[in-house]
């Protein structure tokens, strides 16, 4: 009986601490500086990592140490911006681009950065760059893409699926009570009528302006807006492709990336860091964070397509016709 009456206490307390658990295998508890490239040098170049679909939404799991891409990318850019031994970043853009807003977000928080800091930033363009990671890029001094990067993909898409076939098929009818005639304007459940189209295109061109505008200001006289837009048709670009037509300034590998920072900083070494949650796996500049789902679920293309909104996209989408 006493035996049975501990065991339930016992399965009780375990019950009542459940909350309170956390699964720490490969990490720590606070964002920890790690070096990557060894310097007898105190300066450093701190190494950020924009990866993924760029997206205001925030990564879930057990394991999963941070939020969005925003929030992991804003928050670095704020310690670094406080330390005075970092005097450079390289930016390496893993990404086909996204959300419209959230593209510009990174895009004015890189700016801000250089402007309170007065440090260069260099971009720097691993296999897929496209879109809204373009767009970002913009506000690098320098742009460097590997020998195998595609980027490019300057323009805007705008994502609207339809059910209304679907549901004719099973019988399903939808009832809309509005207070105007565009009030479901991108409704799934009806086709698009030509008024709204034009209003869509309408938001379309002008993100598009936009875009252009970013591009022409961050070439900084290297390429102008006449030459620009007909690249600007949402097609894609090797490297040298890119480099011939002046969207990148060089190709390369990390290395000349960071000779470049360190060129622009006006120093001749300095150790090369990272900010991560996961010290252990970070152990090199191409280790990356394995055991953050918030990084794993971002990976693949087939993995994003079900995030997709209905909304406006800086974003690379090779399957979308």
């Amino acid at each position: 009986m006493k035996k049975g009456i501990m065991l339930t206490l016992a399965g009780l307390t375990l019950a009542a601490c459940t909350a309170n658990v956390h699964l720490d295998f490969l990490g720590q508890e606070n964002l920890a500086e790690v070096v990557l490239v060894q310097s007898a040098a105190k300066e450093k170049i701190l190494v950020l990592d924009v990866e993924g679909m760029i997206s205001s939404l925030s990564g879930t799991g057990v394991l999963a140490r941070e939020g969005d891409v925003l929030s992991r990318v804003y928050y670095r850019l704020e310690r670094a911006a406080a330390d005075p031994l970092v005097k450079g970043i390289i930016l390496r853009l893993e990404t086909p681009g996204g959300e419209v807003t959230a593209s510009d977000i990174l895009y004015h928080e890189v700016l801000r950065f250089k402007e309170r800091t007065r440090l260069p930033v260099v971009g720097l363009m691993m296999s897929v760059a496209a879109s809204g990671g373009y767009y970002i890029a913009s506000a690098c001094d320098a742009v460097l893409a590997h020998p195998s990067t595609l980027t490019g993909s300057i323009g805007v898409i705008s994502i609207f699926p339809s059910v209304e076939s679907l549901f004719d098929k099973i019988g399903v009818k939808m009832t809309v009570i509005k207070s105007g005639g565009m009030k479901d304007s991108g409704s799934p459940f009806r086709t698009m009528t030509d008024e709204e189209k034009g209003t869509f295109q309408a938001i379309i061109d002008e993100y598009y302006e936009s875009f252009l505008a970013a591009v022409v200001k961050g070439r900084n006289g290297r390429l102008s807006a006449e030459e620009l837009r007909p690249l600007a048709d949402g097609r894609v670009f090797t490297a040298k492709q890119a480099l011939k037509v002046k969207l990148i300034d060089d190709i390369g590998y990390f290395d000349d990336a960071l000779k470049k920072a360190l060129s622009l900083a006006s120093l001749r070494e300095a150790k090369v860091v990272a900010y991560t949650y996961y010290p252990k796996s970070k152990t090199n500049i191409y280790a990356s964070a394995p055991a953050d789902p918030a990084v794993l679920e971002k990976r693949g293309l087939e993995s994003w397509l079900p995030q997709l909104k209905t909304g406006f996209y800086y974003l690379w989408l090779p399957d979308s016709k």
